[in-house]
C-alpha cells in the first residue's frame, strides 16, 4: 500500500506583510482522518486554500499517492482527486437541494438538463449518506445543520480521495455530529482520506487517527492521538502553557435584577412560550439546550429582532419595550449574533467603522458628525481587548476570528450597552482567542454589566456561567445553580419535554 495519500513539502504563501505559510510539510496516510490544528492565523485555511487551488503559492509541491502534481485552480483540485467542505457555506439560497449538488456538472440529455437522472443521484446519494432531506427543497428553507450535510454530500459526489473538512461541526448537534463522524468512518473504510479541521479538541480524540499542528504559519509536529493529550496540544498551538481553559469566577454578583423577563411568547406558534426568568447584576447567565430549543429565537426577540405574541421586560424596576434593535440599543441591550461573518461584521469595512456602527449617534453634534473625535475611543476600546491588526483602517474580513469577536464586543462597548446578549461567542474561534475572550467577559461583570451567553459547548457553559437557563422544545425547563450545574443535569433538562412527549405518544 503507497504509504501517504497526500505529501505537502516546503509549502510557501505570503501575503502584504504576512507570511501566511513558512516552509509548511504534511502527510496525510490513506483511509485516515488527519486532524489540522492551530490558532486562527496559524495558516491552515491558508495550507487548505493552496491544496484546492484557490491560492497559488511561491514555494512547495504536492503528491498525491506518490505522484507530484500541479494545482492551479479547483478544477485541477477536483480532477486530482481533492474536494474541500468549507466553513462558510455559501448555498445558491433560490435553488433546491439537488441544483446546489450538480452546480457546474448537471446530467444532461442533449443539451437539456436531465432532471429525472439528477433527482435520481441526489436521492441515491443523500439515502446512501442517511441525510433525511427532500431534494427539491429550497436551500434557502434549510437550517444551517442540513445546509452543512447539503455541502457534504456535494464534496462526496466528486468521489474524491482527499476530503478536506473544515469546521464541519460547528453547527450540528450531538446527535448530527455523530451521523457525520459515522459517515468519516464509513469514508475511511472505502480507503479514502479526511483532512479534519476543528478548534473543538475533544472531538479530534474521538474521530482522528493524527493530528499537526501549526503556529504562526509555520509546522510544529504531527502526533498520533494516542500519544498526546489536549493540555499538550494547547500548548504547542500557543506557544505557551496553558493551565487553565477557563479564568477564574470572581463571583462578582449582586443580589440585584437589571432585567426581569415575564411570560415572553413568540409571536411564531411554534417557536418559545412562556419563558420567565431574571438578570443579575455582575452575572453570566448561560442559556444551554440543544438545537430546536429556540434559543437563539428567544435572545433575539428580548432584543426587538423578532415580534412577541405577549410578555414583559422590567430594567432596574422600569417597564422597557425593545420593539426593535434601535430601541434595544438604546435601553442599553447588545446582541452578538450567532453567525458573526453574516450578520455581525461588516466585512468590507474597515476596524474603526466596524466597531463605530452603532455608536456613530454618540459623536454627532447639531446634525454634523465630528470625525475627529471617532478615532481615539476606537483605538482605547481595541488596545482594552487586545485587537491584533495592523491598523484601525484594516478590513475586517481580514482579522482572525477571533480578534473579529472582539471587535464586535468594543462595537458595543462603544455604544454604551450594559447588557450583553453573546449568542455562541466563541464559535470557530481558536482556544487562545477563546480564553481572550472569556477573560474579557470576566472583566465585562466585574465592571458591573451583565450577560445572556446562549451556548452549545458544555465545557464553556458550566465553566463561565454563574447560572445556567436550560431550554427545551421552546420552554424552560429549569434553571441550575451552583453544584446543581453539571453535565448530567443540563442534559436531562435540555431533553425533559421531549422525553415526555415520547413516553406520553
Amino acid at each position: 500500500m503507497q504509504q501517504y495519500r497526500l505529501e505537502v513539502e516546503g509549502m510557501c504563501k505570503s501575503f502584504p506583510g504576512v507570511k501566511a505559510l513558512d516552509h509548511v510539510s504534511l502527510r496525510v496516510k490513506p483511509g485516515s482522518v488527519h486532524a489540522l490544528i492551530g490558532e486562527n492565523g496559524a495558516g491552515k485555511s491558508t495550507l487548505m486554500k493552496c491544496l484546492f487551488g484557490l491560492y497559488h503559492p511561491e514555494e512547495g509541491t504536492i503528491k498525491i499517492d506518490g505522484q507530484p502534481v500541479t494545482i492551479r485552480d479547483t478544477k485541477d483540485a477536483l480532477e486530482q482527486g481533492l474536494s474541500m467542505i468549507h466553513q462558510e457555506l455559501n448555498p445558491v439560497p433560490n435553488r433546491n437541494v439537488m441544483d446546489n449538488i450538480w452546480v457546474g456538472r448537471f446530467p444532461k440529455k442533449g443539451p437539456v438538463v436531465d432532471e429525472k437522472e439528477m433527482e435520481r443521484r441526489t436521492t441515491a446519494l443523500l439515502h446512501d449518506l442517511e441525510f433525511d432531506i427532500p431534494c427539491k427543497t429550497m436551500a434557502r428553507d434549510l437550517s444551517v445543520s442540513q445546509l452543512q450535510a447539503i455541502e457534504i454530500a456535494k464534496s462526496i459526489s466528486y468521489d474524491a480521495k482527499i476530503i478536506i473538512m473544515d469546521e464541519p461541526t460547528s453547527s450540528l448537534t450531538g446527535a448530527e455530529t455523530e451521523h457525520l463522524f459515522k459517515l468519516i468512518r464509513k469514508l475511511k473504510a472505502e480507503g479514502r482520506s479526511v483532512i479534519y479541521i476543528s478548534h473543538k479538541l475533544e472531538e479530534l480524540f474521538e474521530i482522528a487517527d493524527e493530528i499537526t499542528v501549526m503556529r504562526d504559519g509555520q509546522y510544529v509536529g504531527c502526533y498520533g492521538v494516542d500519544e498526546i493529550s489536549i493540555d499538550q496540544l494547547i500548548a504547542l498551538m500557543v506557544g505557551r502553557d496553558m493551565n487553565e481553559r477557563f479564568p477564574p469566577n470572581e463571583h462578582v454578583v449582586k443580589d440585584e435584577n437589571v432585567l426581569t423577563v415575564e411570560h415572553f411568547t413568540s409571536a411564531n406558534p411554534r417557536s418559545f412560550k412562556d419563558v420567565s426568568f431574571q438578570l443579575r447584576r455582575g452575572e453570566i447567565l448561560g442559556v444551554g439546550g440543544l438545537v430546536g430549543a429556540q434559543r437563539t429565537e428567544l435572545v433575539e426577540s428580548i432584543f426587538g429582532l423578532r415580534p412577541i405574541k405577549e410578555g414583559k421586560l422590567t430594567m432596574m424596576g422600569k417597564p422597557i419595550h425593545n420593539k426593535n434593535a434601535r430601541q434595544a440599543i438604546a435601553n442599553g441591550f447588545a446582541l452578538l449574533t450567532e453567525e458573526r461573518r453574516a450578520t455581525g461584521i461588516v466585512p468590507m469595512l474597515s476596524v474603526k467603522d466596524n466597531a463605530l456602527v452603532a455608536a456613530y449617534k454618540k459623536f454627532v453634534h447639531k446634525g454634523i458628525l465630528n470625525v475627529k473625535k471617532l478615532t481615539k475611543p476606537v483605538e482605547d476600546v481595541c488596545k482594552a481587548l487586545d485587537v491584533r491588526m495592523a491598523s484601525m483602517e484594516t478590513q475586517i474580513k481580514n482579522l482572525s476570528g477571533g480578534n473579529q469577536q472582539k471587535v464586535l464586543v468594543g462595537r458595543w462597548l462603544l455604544a454604551g450597552c450594559n447588557i450583553l446578549i453573546l449568542d455562541e461567542p466563541t464559535r470557530g474561534v481558536d482556544v487562545g482567542a477563546k480564553y481572550e475572550i472569556y477573560r474579557i467577559m470576566r472583566q465585562l461583570v466585574r465592571e458591573g454589566n451583565s450577560i445572556i451567553m446562549v451556548s452549545s459547548e458544555m465545557p464553556e457553559l458550566l465553566g463561565m456561567s454563574d447560572r445556567v437557563m436550560v431550554m427545551c422544545e421552546g420552554r424552560l425547563s429549569g434553571i441550575l445553580e451552583g453544584e446543581q450545574a453539571n453535565q448530567v443535569e443540563v442534559m436531562r433538562l435540555a431533553t425533559s419535554f421531549a422525553a415526555k412527549e415520547a413516553v406520553g405518544g
